[in-house]
């Protein structure tokens, strides 16, 4: 145990993100490791929504839209969380829900993928709300529905496929699936590859240009630290912008939104993704949160990550009792996401004793106890503690 103590020791000490952990609102004796489903609070976020309350609210009401920028929020947003995910910038929108934007994005591709291909293919492994959606989409283009794990897909994309939508990392298992392969084999056979990049976006280099992407939305409570509920962005590659057909044309994407006409034209670029008012208080928390990842490379986070989630598996493999837990996330680098998630047969009432502890993970029914490592906060003691606290707590249970 002192040598995993000492090495998570000597790691923190030669880490060079370190110094962005004071960034972060976190407790004292807290390992918090479920920055995969919330992450966790910049500490100067509550001084800038003080202000949008209170002047940009408060005083100059119906003059924000104009005077604090609040109309062109969504794409100027959009342009900062561009680079994170590999993209240029007038090719990001902020707006709305993942939910929303995935629909908007999936029957946007079926659109411009034409009437003569009927199959929707699906991520069988997908987070339940996007195979919901992709089957109500399905319904409502007249398309058949065809479920294929992501490693899978090569296989199943063909000449009637119109659009293929996967999961960039399993967010039960943490695998990391082949997005530049996948899309590649999508584009051969002449269909749209539309992605979900919640679960890697703030923890990996994406590359969305330079794979080809066609389409791709994403959260920004996770890894990009938005807060709770903060909304979703949607990605549409610069080369499909004008014909980008949305399902939702509302009135923010009017070419002239203020005529208030009758007729729907789409506004050029990146806005053809907006559809009503854009969710202001929310919108700007997240543009605020996104202050600290000024200076900092993507590939700096990952190779962060990759070292944490090794180091931790390092000292669960140590620590806890032979067969009380196992792990189901890939070994491999380039198949892990930024999470360990271990099988566990009593795993509710583990995490609930590990949080209890002080160790914030979280549960996936009925048997994975699923822990997220956000590079910009979490250290390698953190690392070292939860296993060790998991060790305890698996002894004392089992």
């Amino acid at each position: 145990m002192s040598d995993l103590i000492a090495k998570a020791a000597s790691l923190d000490a030669r880490d060079q993100l370190a110094k962005h952990r004071e960034l972060f609102a976190l407790d004292d004796g807290v390992v918090y490791l479920d920055g995969n489903s919330l992450g966790a609070l910049p500490r100067h976020v509550p001084g800038r929504m003080a202000d949008v309350i209170t002047r940009e609210w408060g005083e100059l009401r119906i003059r924000s839209w104009d005077e604090s920028g609040w109309w062109t929020a969504p794409e100027r947003i959009g342009d900062r969380i561009a680079p994170l995910v590999g993209a240029a910038p007038g090719q990001v929108v902020v707006g709305d829900s993942t939910s929303v934007n995935v629909f908007k994005a999936l029957v946007g591709a079926v659109r411009l993928a034409g009437e003569d291909r009927d199959e929707i293919v699906v991520d069988a492994t997908t987070f339940p709300t996007d195979g919901y959606i992709a089957e109500s989409a399905a319904k409502l283009t007249g398309k058949r529905l065809v479920a294929a794990a992501p490693g899978d897909v090569a296989g199943t994309v063909g000449p009637r496929t119109a659009a293929a939508l996967v999961n960039h990392v399993d967010y039960r298992t943490g695998r990391l699936h082949d997005l530049p392969g996948i899309t590649a084999a999508v584009h051969e056979a002449g269909a749209l590859a539309v992605w979900d990049l919640c679960h890697s976006a703030g923890a990996l280099p994406v590359g969305l240009d330079a794979h080809g992407v066609d389409l791709a939305v994403g959260c920004t409570y996770k890894y990009l630290n938005g807060g709770p509920g903060a909304p979703a962005y949607l990605y549409v590659a610069e080369r499909h912008q004008p014909r980008f057909d949305s399902p939702l044309p509302g009135w923010n994407s009017h070419a002239d939104p203020f005529a208030m006409t009758p007729g729907y034209a789409a506004a050029e670029g990146a806005v053809r993704g907006r559809v009503g008012t854009p969710d202001i208080l929310s919108m700007l928390a997240l543009e605020a949160a996104l202050d600290v990842w000024d200076g900092v490379p993507v590939e700096a986070v990952r190779a962060k990550s990759l070292a944490l989630t090794d180091f931790f598996l390092e000292c669960v493999r140590a620590y806890v009792p032979d067969g009380r837990v196992a792990s189901v996330t890939p070994e491999a680098h380039d198949e892990r996401g930024s999470q360990v998630a271990l099988s566990c047969p009593d795993a509710p009432a583990v995490m609930k004793e590990l949080i209890a502890r002080g160790v914030v993970g979280d549960l996936r029914r009925p048997d994975v106890l699923r822990f997220g490592f956000t590079p910009l906060y979490v250290s390698f003691a953190d690392a070292e503690r939860a296993a060790r606290v998991l060790a305890e707590v698996a002894e004392e249970l089992g």
